[in-house]
């Protein structure tokens, strides 16, 4: 995938730029309408044009990453004099190959909206929303959120952010709010999926390191999906599932008969959150039946002797009638795990959304290690990540840790960041901030009194809603910054600020499997909308910082940062040349560091890590991790009988929808009003039909969705999709207490006819 790229850097704000005075914005507004980034292939028109709007004829076209999913597809863009006419999937992306779910191919589409943020918006006496200048909304941003500092201290202001802005937007967000403008909470809505994963992986391997390449999905002879339904949530990676010639044993784990659990050879459709004592009862009998690696064990591995104890007390016939999940059941998926010459593990938000989810997740990492499952094609413990970046927030947002994955408690690490970044050392916090639910919490308790919103949606993802929504209704101040002025949470906001999305901005995301991809700038943003990244350093001018970050002119003046930033971690991009080189390379997957690009001229495209059998603690080994059962939160009982399951609902729905939405395409593929499955002897005890209404009461609040009478819940379950902007009402909010990710799968609900 040879293409030339010419060298402009659009919607970049250069150090020329005026730092003494208030000149910038013009500069700013200025620079998003300049030429865009163009790339030609070398033998133009050698591929297919495939859809495009307008009936334009493309000129060019160039290849970007996908904005929806971890995933992370290329696609193929279709230009004409610069600006994107539509799309194809493209063909030599390694990680597609070709293939493209719904969501991709409308990415350009929803960019199209009447509800796109195109100015700056404040809060009128009345309720309203006025238009206002990037002027006036940075003067107002800057002094209330200075002011409330000044009256309740630095502490007293924090920041949200996400995992769908490219990597450097992140990097610069967390390097300004932290360095810059002193807060010292900010965190992310990866918390809502990624967390789980993120801290088993650090406390397993001794760093957040997913260890596979998309490659195993073709290499396994058993995979084992815990909590995960690809062919609804990853599509593209269910395809290649199908494209596996080793007639994989596929064993799933789900409560649900999913789309994926269909396809399986085994499907243990266990009770709600019965995983972790089934996944103990699996790995007593891989130990009991001689399956153990124990050469591997020996070498590579700590705790086996108390992991050994530990699973000896879940024998099979106890966790049968816990999990609902037959002994001779536990016993194959023991065997066919057991025997396998090259087994995955993966696991999605069924796992991570869990008030257990951390030990569950380290479970599936101990069934991976002590069967040697590692490092080797087709095999790893395997976490799929949601969003499409929410492997960079993990890696740069100044949330979970210091940039880079440093760690505020370092002195040496703050030392790093200091020298690397030009800036004081005493500008860096000591420790981490607050995660999600405790700056939630802060709210509430009148600690924090201004809060900064960037990219996500919590008026409708977070949990409990209708107390999410009081809880933001407390600030002093809240700032939203997103590409849409209407999504639930600018509803509450203060100040709305424009924001550039997908296709109108550069820089890069990091998928699934540790890949570095290119997003480009495609298309113009409307009205007066910025990227993020041009929106903070507009900040950083009007806060007074602007030349402590003299050096972020522009995206992939920032990644160069964060390539020295990496310099040792075991994610180490210093070996990547720049943009052109990702482009070229059709990504690359991070570790590249510069001793690997002087011992091969290009990196090979299927990289797994530990391939060594050397991990990142101390000893070089893994830890296998163990824990104690903890009940469930909220059982169900006579008042609330049914247990309602949250999870991804169709291909074509996305979050909160505030993207897939806007496409009249999408919203085609899917129920438009909100539904629960429910299991037919459930429907007939209430007295509905498919397709009538029911209402839905939990302990927080109640609402009225359509029944779907389906055989694939349990009786006394139930399933309503996480897109609807209902279904967080109804559920609890109780966390993991490691990872302090939310638990959404698992509330009580009692369902009436209407």
């Amino acid at each position: 995938m040879s293409i030339e790229t010419t060298s402009a850097k659009p919607g970049s704000l250069t150090q020329s730029a005026a730092i003494e005075d208030r000149k910038v914005l013009p500069q700013l507004i200025q620079a998003r309408t300049g030429k865009m980034t163009r790339e030609l292939l070398l033998q133009p028109g050698s591929h297919g044009l495939g859809m495009t709007h307008s009936g334009l004829t493309p000129d060019a076209t160039t290849t970007a990453v996908c904005g929806y999913c971890s995933t992370g597809c290329g696609l193929r863009i279709h230009l004409r004099e610069d600006e994107a006419i539509g799309l194809t999937p493209e063909t030599n992306y390694p990680v597609n190959l070709g293939m493209a779910c719904p969501k991709g191919w409308e990415a350009l589409r929803v960019l199209d909206s009447d509800d796109r943020a195109t100015h700056p918006l404040i809060k009128n006496p009345n309720g309203g929303f006025s238009k206002a200048t990037w002027d006036d909304a940075l003067r107002l941003f800057t002094d209330r959120f200075k002011s409330i500092q000044a009256e309740h201290g630095k502490q007293s202001v924090a920041f949200l952010s996400t995992g769908q802005i490219p990597s450097e937007e992140m990097a610069f967000l967390g390097a300004l709010a932290k360095f810059g403008m002193g807060m010292v909470h900010g965190d992310g809505n990866t918390r809502q999926c990624m967390a789980t994963a993120v801290t088993a992986y650090k406390e397993s391997f001794g760093f957040d390191a997913p260890p596979y390449t998309y490659d195993d999905f073709e290499q396994s002879d058993c995979m084992v999906f815990v909590g995960a339904n690809p062919c609804i949530g990853h599509p593209i990676l269910w395809e290649r599932v199908l494209r596996n010639k080793n007639n994989p044993e596929i064993i799933v784990l789900d409560p649900r008969r999913t789309e994926t659990a269909m396809a399986a050879s085994q499907h243990l459709q266990l009770s709600p959150k019965s995983d972790l004592a089934l996944l103990y009862a699996i790995t007593g009998e891989i130990i009991r039946r001689g399956y153990v690696d124990d050469s591997f064990v020996q070498a590579s591995t700590t705790g086996f002797e108390q992991l050994c104890e530990h699973v000896a007390k879940f024998d099979t016939e106890s966790v049968a009638k816990i999990s609902g999940v037959s002994e001779e059941q536990i016993i194959k998926a023991a065997e066919a795990i057991g025997t396998g010459n090259a087994v995955s593990l993966w696991w999605t938000m069924g796992v991570n959304q869990s008030y257990e989810g951390t030990r569950t997740a380290q479970a599936i990492i101990n069934i991976a290690l002590i069967t040697g499952n590692i490092g080797r094609p087709g095999t790893g413990a395997n976490s799929i990540t949601g969003q499409c970046n929410a492997m960079g927030s993990r890696l740069w947002s100044n949330t979970t840790n210091l940039i880079g994955h440093h760690r505020f408690e370092d002195a040496d690490d703050r030392a790093k960041v200091a020298c690397e970044l030009d800036i004081d050392i005493e500008s860096i916090p000591t420790e981490t901030g607050w995660s999600y639910d405790r700056i939630m919490e802060g709210i509430q308790n009148d600690e924090i009194k201004g809060l900064w919103v960037i990219a996500t949606n919590p008026a409708h993802s977070w949990i409990h809603q209708s107390n999410a929504r009081e809880i933001l209704d407390k600030l002093d101040f809240l700032v939203v910054q997103d590409m849409y002025s209407s999504t639930e949470t600018a509803r509450h906001a203060d100040l709305v600020l424009p924001a550039a999305a997908w296709g109108e901005k550069e820089g890069t995301f990091i998928n699934s499997e540790r890949r570095y991809s290119l997003l480009k700038k495609v298309a113009k943003a409307p009205g007066e909308a910025l990227s993020d990244f041009n929106i903070f350093r507009a900040v950083a001018h009007y806060w007074g910082v602007a030349e402590m970050f003299s050096q972020w002119t522009d995206p992939e003046a920032a990644f160069r940062i964060m390539q020295r930033l990496s310099e040792d971690k075991p994610s180490d991009i210093t070996g990547i040349d720049g943009y052109e080189h990702l482009d070229d390379c059709g990504g690359i997957q991070w570790p590249w560091t510069s001793a690997d690009a002087k011992q091969w001229a290009k990196p090979y495209q299927q990289r797994r890590l530990f391939s060594d059998s050397v991990f990142h603690h101390d000893d070089g080994k893994a830890k296998l991790i163990i824990d104690d059962i903890t009940p469930m939160p909220e059982p169900t009982c006579d008042d609330y009988p049914t247990m309602l399951l949250t999870g991804r609902g169709a291909v074509s729905q996305w979050h909160t929808q505030t993207r897939t939405s806007k496409s009249p395409v999408l919203r085609k593929l899917y129920p438009n009003e909100p539904y629960i499955e429910i299991h037919p002897d459930d429907a007939r005890s209430i007295g509905v039909q498919n397709g009538e209404q029911v209402r839905v009461t939990s302990r927080r609040g109640s609402l009225i969705a359509n029944a779907m009478v389906v055989p694939t819940v349990k009786p006394k379950q139930a399933f309503m999709p996480m897109h609807y902007e209902a279904t967080n009402q109804l559920t609890l909010s109780h966390f993991d207490p490691h990872s302090r990710q939310p638990s959404y799968k698992n509330s009580a609900v009692r369902i009436e006819a209407v």
